[in-house]
């Protein structure tokens, strides 16, 4: 089965916990993901909401004018709430998506939101990416590879002029020291707990070198 059909069939399209007026394509208990196969036995990250996608959506609704007119790479997309958060507010968006689930996901959400995302691919471990103004990273430092790969990425993409924001709950292998925390927002938690807003993800913008400040 193509992974479009499957997540139509088996995840339900339900509103955002506190951001109502987005809809995104989520797992439940039923859903089986473990049918879908993935590559590298990646988990179904894409199908949850995290804190730190949460917080940078809640950003954009909040703060409309951060992303109207801008254009905008949703990096690490997962389901594209960020972009579709981003897109609502009058950006042009692109997601990075290397799941190929994630990147159905991506297609369907957008189109159940109303909105277009194309979905581009992006090499971390190149150059920075042309033809954007603002990056956007939810939950790019959820483990320490990845982090380590990541935090030059973007630092390349702050220098060749794009903004750059991180949306992330405070995790272990977050820069904090290269970040300066702009928001805080109290947002639901992934899986079973997705529904509470106990959890605080932040927004933070990525701090360029002492001497160009």
């Amino acid at each position: 089965m193509k992974p479009a059909d499957f997540i139509r069939q088996n995840l339900r399209l339900d509103p955002v916990p506190s951001l109502p007026d987005i809809v995104l394509y989520t797992a439940h208990p039923g859903s089986r993901l473990s049918r879908l196969s993935a590559p590298d036995g990646d988990a179904p990250y894409w199908a949850y909401q995290w804190a730190g996608g949460l917080a940078l959506a809640h950003h954009f609704a909040v703060h409309p004018d951060l992303a109207g007119g801008k254009r905008l790479l949703d990096l690490g997309a997962g389901s594209g709430l960020v972009g579709i958060a981003a897109a609502k507010a009058g950006a042009i968006v692109s997601a990075a998506e290397i799941d190929p689930n994630g990147r159905a996901a991506i297609a369907l959400n957008a189109a159940a939101n109303g909105v277009v995302i194309e979905v581009i691919d992006v090499d971390i471990a190149s150059a920075a990416p042309e033809g954007f103004d603002l990056i956007a990273a939810g939950d790019v430092f959820y483990n320490p590879e990845v982090g380590q790969r990541m935090l030059p990425f973007l630092q390349r993409c702050m220098d060749a002029g794009m903004d750059v924001l991180i949306g992330d709950p405070e995790r272990r292998d977050l820069p904090v020291d290269q970040l300066e925390r702009v928001a805080s927002y109290a947002v639901g938690d992934v899986g079973d707990a997705r529904a509470s807003a106990e959890r605080v993800g932040s927004v933070y913008r990525l701090k360029g070198p002492p001497n160009s400040e």
